[in-house]
């Protein structure tokens, strides 16, 4: 599922790996650009082209990231083009050229939840349930992307949903099922998974609401105990 381009020009339309050229059936309309489930505080809060605090910051790399995922969420996949992910994060189709190659190889990039889980799971499972709310809070703010939301709003054919599904299934539940101690352990991985996704849609629905006032260590001591008895499981 993850097989490479062979090249392309700033449009290519090519489609990823297993997934078809035609436009898929939704229309491509959908929130503007900036408040969907890649935003974090607002439309592009304290961000230009390449900013952040992570070591993508001043290459134009971190604001590319962060169009593609609003472009692929909102649009099937043979309606977003390189031109216009470009326009959103105010560099060059050429810059994204340069970085990604072509269209397939960015939407890859996109579809791969390895750096989220990465970042998610760095945390003993004694304290993961604080640490992961941590993560989505801050990422949010800091990055203006949330880790995980974008496989629940993601637009396209059939194939590009089982491409994100699967990632996501194999890289972040299936990961966290393996470091759960205890029983149905896949079971709670997914249980606990839901919970974050909830908490990201939560944060969008309310972006302006008492969440934005709240510190993330607030929200982590109200919303992380829940998350760490799902991690826990059962004492029996």
């Amino acid at each position: 599922m993850n097989g490479q381009a062979a090249g392309g020009t700033a449009d290519d339309g090519g489609s990823p790996s297993g997934s078809s050229t035609g436009a898929a059936p939704e229309a491509a309309g959908g929130p503007e650009a900036g408040t969907g489930p890649e935003a974090g505080t607002g439309p592009e809060v304290g961000s230009g082209p390449g900013t952040g605090s992570g070591p993508e910051a001043g290459t134009g790399r971190a604001a590319i990231l962060r169009a593609a995922r609003r472009a692929f969420a909102f649009r099937p996949y043979a309606e977003v083009t390189l031109r216009g992910i470009a326009a959103e994060a105010g560099v060059s189709a050429s810059l994204i050229v340069k970085h990604f190659s072509t269209k397939e190889r960015l939407f890859n990039t996109v579809a791969d939840f390895g750096p989220a889980a990465d970042l998610l799971f760095a945390a003993p499972p004694d304290s993961l349930g604080r640490h992961l709310v941590l993560t989505v809070v801050r990422s949010r703010r800091e990055q203006q992307a949330d880790p995980l939301l974008r496989v629940v709003f993601a637009l396209g054919n059939d194939d590009e949903r089982v491409l994100l599904r699967e990632r996501f299934g194999e890289q972040i539940t299936r990961r966290l099922a393996a470091l759960l101690p205890g029983r149905e352990r896949a079971l709670r991985a997914e249980l606990v998974v839901g919970q974050l996704l909830g908490l990201g849609a939560t944060l969008s629905l309310h972006r302006e609401g008492a969440n934005a006032r709240a510190t993330p260590e607030q929200l982590a001591a109200l919303y992380g105990p829940s998350l760490q008895r799902l991690i826990n499981g059962s004492t029996d």
